[in-house]
């Protein structure tokens, strides 16, 4: 573990903020699906499926998500919202290691379901949100998304919190779709949601970083070490905790710290 005070910790993680949060991050990372896009609920659709598949080697994340917007025709709202049985079918083949066509068919008709019932993806998180924690709406997510008929097969694509899910990839969304500051990574588009709420996208790098850096003691990456990143981070930045995602990425991926 490496011995800094608090003070210099928060302001080696700040310049690595700044190091990493920059538009250079954006091309070879799976944020750069939904930047493809200028209208809001594109936006939201293309990178729910991107961050969907975002496990694995980081270049066929990002190769596999842009592969997703061109079988959509590279108009992923107006393909979900008036999609046909032929249209489906161009989806058939479609894989990213467990993630299949089957998958990828069903997410298309939740998302339908979400955007025709429910208001939207972001009406989800807003209604289901507490006082402190986007948690709650993540597990009303996953009831939501499995409320149509579906197979069994496809449910450990969107993460259950109430599992003990650290939900990695569904946290990593919500950093691209709530924080706003302007560096032009993250969209900030969903405004009524406070940046203050989300979690860390938690996972082997960052979880390791976190440790070597005494923000996390716990060795499994569940859903108590998630709360317990979440509460170190917070002492950091209340407002704006999970902008050192960046930092302990950057750290992980390209230093190898």
């Amino acid at each position: 573990m490496v011995e800094l005070s608090k003070l210099e910790l928060k302001d080696f993680l700040d310049a690595k903020v700044l190091q990493y949060n920059t538009i250079d991050f954006i091309e070879p990372d799976p944020i750069s699906v939904p930047h493809r896009y200028s209208l809001k609920e594109d936006i939201e659709i293309a990178g729910f499926l991107a961050s969907t598949i975002a496990w694995g080697n980081r270049k066929m994340i990002t190769k596999n998500g842009h592969r997703m917007m061109d079988l959509l025709g590279d108009s992923p709202y107006d393909f979900v919202m008036n999609y046909n049985d032929y249209q489906l079918e161009r989806l058939e083949g479609f894989v990213h290691r467990t993630f299949n066509s089957v998958d990828f068919i069903h997410f298309i008709k939740a998302l339908k379901y979400i955007y025709t019932f429910k208001g939207g993806l972001e009406v989800i998180f807003d209604s289901y949100q507490s006082e402190d924690s986007l948690q709650p709406a993540i597990y009303e997510l996953h009831k939501i998304f499995f409320e149509i008929p579906h197979l069994e097969r496809t449910r450990k694509h969107v993460a259950n919190p109430s599992k003990g899910s650290v939900s990695k990839r569904i946290n990593m969304y919500l950093r691209w779709m709530i924080r706003n500051d302007n560096k032009g990574v993250d969209f900030g588009i969903w405004k009524t949601i406070s940046p203050s709420k989300l979690a860390c996208p938690l996972d082997v790098h960052s979880g390791n970083v976190a440790r070597k850096l005494g923000l996390l003691t716990r060795n499994q990456n569940d859903s108590k070490a998630l709360n317990e990143l979440d509460c170190s981070l917070r002492l950091l930045d209340p407002i704006d905790p999970v902008k050192y995602d960046f930092a302990l990425f950057g750290l992980g991926i390209f230093e190898g710290f």
